[in-house]
């Protein structure tokens, strides 16, 4: 019984920033799952709206600062995605993927340039923000609104695949990108839409995320984005459910490996810490080692079969 008392923190936390990873996550898979294109620049478009947020509070109230920074974050990604992917469609797969890296590097040298590289505090969020109690433990109220926030939305999503005509567009796109284009689908419009949905929500995750960890730099959006990105993998790259089953089983595992020296300790465990917390973030690419080893296609991936 103790050391549930002691974990359960560390699960709350973690499923909280599951949820956070999801949210990035689902862009990643998107983007996969119709373009077959790891958009490294989606980590960073979670940065930027930090930074945005940061800079729009201070000159404007929060409930006009919110929905402009979401909208801001939509048009980002709908630039880059006009301006550095559309060109190269039909370009060697391999040279759309050096562009987003080479997008990533410049929105991190840009947020490097305008903050000088200084951590910004990003602004408190009435009621979000808010302290509370829960199950004798006390959290900010945004751990817990995070991972119900990100169910709803993952319902709403699926929802809007299943049962629109972009949806049912970008599931033909995705399934055949060139029968599509034959049987009339605007690919273009298919996969603008993705782009807008998948920074949308990293938008949103960043509004929760920074809401939590509230220092913003340039590089923000690197370990957030790497971790979306391998529970992506992990739950089936292309699957939306498994990118947000994956994000949330890797939130849980890093958290409680933050905690686990204090879990032993308060237990008996040990005597003394021993550095246990060192390894959180190095779990979640062993994962993904193991998870590539195998069942390369994640927990829900399914088989790519080659046409002849």
């Amino acid at each position: 019984m103790n050391v549930l008392k002691t974990t359960l923190p560390y699960i709350i936390s973690g499923i909280s920033v599951g949820g956070q990873y999801a949210l990035i996550a689902i862009g990643y898979t998107m983007v996969y799952g119709i373009l077959r294109l790891i958009n490294f620049a989606h980590g960073d478009v979670f940065m930027v709206a930090g930074l945005m947020m940061v800079y729009l509070a201070a000159s404007l109230p929060l409930y006009l600062a919110i929905p402009l920074v979401i909208l801001l974050t939509v048009l980002l990604g709908f630039t880059i995605e006009r301006v550095a992917y559309k060109p190269l469609r039909t370009a060697p797969r391999m040279s759309v993927m050096i562009s987003a890296i080479g997008v990533s590097y410049l929105l991190q040298n840009l947020a490097l340039y305008i903050t000088g590289g200084l951590n910004k505090n990003y602004p408190q969020i009435p009621w979000i923000s808010d302290r509370i109690s829960i199950f004798g433990m006390e959290t900010s109220r945004v751990t817990v609104i995070t991972p119900f926030l990100t169910i709803i939305l993952v319902v709403v999503l699926v929802q809007l695949i299943n049962h629109t005509k972009i949806g049912m567009a970008m599931r033909a796109v995705s399934r055949d990108f060139e029968t599509s284009q034959l049987m009339g689908i605007q690919i273009n419009r298919v996969i603008s839409a993705t782009f807008i949905i998948g920074t949308f929500l990293a938008a949103v995750g960043s509004i929760l995320f920074f809401t939590n960890y509230p220092g913003v730099v340039p590089t923000s959006g690197a370990m957030p984005g790497l971790k979306a990105f391998v529970a992506a993998v992990f739950g089936g790259i292309g699957s939306i459910p498994g990118a947000v089953i994956g994000a949330f089983i890797i939130g849980v595992a890093e958290s409680v490996i933050k905690g686990l020296d204090t879990i032993l300790v308060v237990n008996g465990v040990i005597s003394e810490q021993i550095g246990l917390a060192t390894f959180s973030d190095a779990f979640t690419f062993v994962l993904l080692i193991i998870i590539l080893v195998f069942k390369p296609t994640g927990l829900f991936g399914e088989k790519s079969t080659d046409k002849v």
